[in-house]
């Protein structure tokens, strides 16, 4: 079983963002979703409910070759997780079923206390509105600005246009896109897309955050750039899991860090 704790880790501050103490952050037990945006703080309800629980999943795939066997893993709210492995590991899968995109072959997945795998249709819509994803290749949409790609996803959550215009430009400054709001994806750099892609991410203040190799694409300064805000957004209580097969910018920082082997999770840190 493997159960990664909401613990302190040694920071290591980075001009882009300044200091982040990435679990020393002390929220209140309830935050609006309006205090938590403008103040930059992600709601914590439940607090000692575990924001994931994996109880003894597995996944074979439709030809019969297993991805994943036999995987516990508690995550408390607040954690900075990293899942680790090489290429074609099952990283994405594991991710995939996190978001319900996928479902196990066997064992049950809890977030924020749910068992996704009972849940269909609406219900699963509404789980996953809880739940920001950042994707390896951005996923924005074309013929959209910016700012139209991040409102997207507010739009269809229902929030008043009053509410967009609030939340929009704070989820835009926190990425450092604020001057950039009326540019096309293509006007962007790839670090830039995949700024703003978290910013779509995270402008519904979800307090479960998946990024699928969110640096994949980028050179190192870029990759340096994203990790930053993500260390940040953790900073202020959101629960940030990231795949990656970055083993060497992974063990410069002091996070938990699990990898997916031979279809089995270990833990690594």
């Amino acid at each position: 079983m493997v159960s990664i704790l909401s613990r302190k880790p040694k920071v290591q501050p980075s001009p882009a963002v300044g200091p982040v103490g990435a679990f020393q952050v002390a929220a209140p037990a309830v935050i609006t979703a309006e205090t938590a945006l403008t103040e930059g703080r992600s709601p914590q309800p439940n607090a000692a409910v575990p924001i994931i629980a994996l109880n003894r999943v597995s996944k074979t795939y439709a030809n019969g070759t297993p991805a994943l066997l036999d995987i516990t893993l508690t995550v408390k709210r607040g954690s900075f997780l990293f899942v680790t492995g090489p290429s074609g590991a099952g990283k994405s899968t594991l991710l995939k079923m996190l978001y319900g995109e996928e479902n196990p072959t066997a064992g049950s997945i809890c977030i924020n206390g749910q068992d996704i795998t009972q849940l269909r249709g609406d219900r699963l819509a509404m789980l996953r509105r809880r739940i920001g994803v950042v994707f390896q290749d951005y996923k924005l949409i074309p013929r959209r600005t910016v700012a139209e790609n991040v409102a997207f996803v507010l739009h269809a959550q229902g929030y008043s246009r009053k509410e967009i215009n609030r939340r929009l430009p704070v989820a835009l400054k926190m990425v450092g896109l604020q001057d950039k709001a009326d540019r096309f994806p293509a006007q962007l750099s790839g670090g830039e897309q995949q700024r703003a892609s978290i910013a779509r991410a995270v402008v519904g203040t979800p307090p479960l955050l998946l990024a699928d190799e969110p640096t994949g694409n980028l050179d190192s300064d870029n990759a340096r750039q994203v990790i930053n805000i993500l260390r940040k957004l953790n900073s202020i209580g959101i629960s940030v899991v990231i795949t990656t097969h970055d083993e060497v910018m992974v063990r410069q920082l002091s996070y938990p860090i699990v990898q997916i082997r031979d279809s089995r999770l270990h833990t690594l840190r």
